[in-house]
């Protein structure tokens, strides 16, 4: 066996690869490529195509190498064993510890998943949806499979809640996208994955984002019960906690309830000035204190609130889109139906026709979405303007192209 090991050892030299190298190849820690060498067990059996390829070995000559067990010298064997029959309590407390720090996922690894997350993200707001879901895809296939390797208890909470980050973002982009039952299905396990891994944080997100879902169903009142419940969920000073009340106070602008928006609103704006900036402030879940501006017009336009078009106004100007609309982010595109609505109640139509438009071509609105547009354009044709043939034109042709 010391001398197939041996050759596990000199094969991976010969290919070019140190054992931190290797390791990086094949997303493990240099430790997990220590034992294998030592004969403390295999790679996992999803690892062995890869380990093979590295190798350039054969799936039989590399399980050849594999095969037997571990060498163990005379000290590793416990006393029972060498004919000492009194028990060990020393020699069972090591092996204990042993077992419970052996992993073949590492630390690096969950590492580079936590990283690849919050790049997905911060890239959620600015990338088209099918995109962010084929990398959630990926990145949770992945974690599937390390959930069966041998890990901590410790990397195994770490690797839960990436699952359950993962399973939420997927949840918001199929409700982008309307997609319903495969939105609810990642809501569930995003739960599932935050309970267990004991991720107040996860599980509060799940119930911001049901909310916003039923929302833009037109189940306002649902929605204020879902934000609530998320407050209390979400731990004090998270950004959860911000969001869920920010969520509270569009849903009760929808229901007309003036007073407790401008509650929700004063509570959002006292939580954001004591937040610092995130290092990234477009991560979908990282709260930057800008968004408080973007938060602010939305409910005051959803309010009818005139004060909503400096607030949706100084959003577009600090933002800087610029003419080019295909450049724009999906902030400034909501923004821009923000105007357009407040624009609406002030019967401003050819203003608010404009900026509809704007937002409709910059092709940012995702199709949760469509409906603060189809207000405007609504208003616009009950205002009989020549401009809303156009307008309905760009309108449908967009809700057809998502579709």
């Amino acid at each position: 066996m010391a001398a197939r090991r041996q050759r596990f050892a000199e094969r991976r030299k010969a290919r070019g690869y140190t054992q931190e190298r290797f390791a990086d190849a094949l997303e493990v820690d240099r430790t997990t490529v220590q034992r294998w060498e030592r004969g403390e067990g295999g790679p996992h059996p999803h690892l062995r195509p890869k380990v093979a390829l590295l190798l350039g070995l054969a799936p039989g000559e590399l399980e050849e190498v594999l095969s037997s067990g571990p060498t163990v010298s005379v000290a590793a064997v416990p006393r029972a064993s060498r004919g000492i029959e009194a028990h060990d309590d020393e020699s069972d407390a090591w092996e204990l510890a042993r077992r419970v720090q052996a992993s073949d996922v590492g630390s690096e690894t969950l590492d580079r998943l936590e990283s690849a997350f919050d790049v997905l993200a911060a890239a959620y707001p600015k990338s088209p949806p099918q995109d962010i879901l084929q990398r959630v895809r990926r990145n949770s296939s992945y974690v599937l499979h390390l959930l069966d390797a041998k890990k901590t208890l410790a990397e195994h909470r770490r690797l839960l809640a990436i699952g359950g980050w993962l399973s939420l973002l997927g949840a918001t982009v199929h409700i982008d996208l309307k997609q319903e039952d495969a939105a609810t299905a990642r809501l569930q396990t995003a739960v599932a994955l935050a309970r267990q891994a004991e991720h107040p944080e996860i599980e509060a997100w799940c119930y911001e984002t049901e909310a916003w879902r039923v929302l833009t169903d037109g189940d306002y009142v649902r929605a204020v019960e879902l934000s609530r419940i998320s407050q209390e969920i979400a731990p004090a000073g998270s950004s959860v906690l911000i969001q869920s009340t920010a969520q509270e106070g569009r849903a009760r602008a929808r229901l007309g309830q003036a007073r407790e928006t401008y509650s929700a609103i004063e509570r959002v704006q006292n939580m954001s000035s004591a937040f610092a900036p995130p290092e990234l402030p477009e991560h979908h879940y990282q709260y930057d204190p800008g968004k408080s501006l973007s938060y602010t017009a939305t409910t005051l336009a959803w309010l009818g609130d005139p004060a909503a078009e400096p607030f949706a106004r100084e959003v577009i100007s600090r933002l800087d889109p610029g003419r080019d609309v295909a450049k724009w982010p999906r902030r400034v595109a909501s923004a821009s139906i923000d105007l357009a609505l407040v624009l609406v109640a002030g019967n401003r139509l050819d203003e608010a026709c404009d900026a509809a438009q704007k937002a409709i071509l910059s092709g940012r609105l995702v199709p949760s979405n469509h409906w603060r547009a189809r207000e405007v354009v609504d208003s616009v044709e009950a205002g009989q303007l020549p401009e809303a043939v156009d307008l309905r034109e760009a309108f449908e042709a967009l809700s057809a192209l998502d579709a």
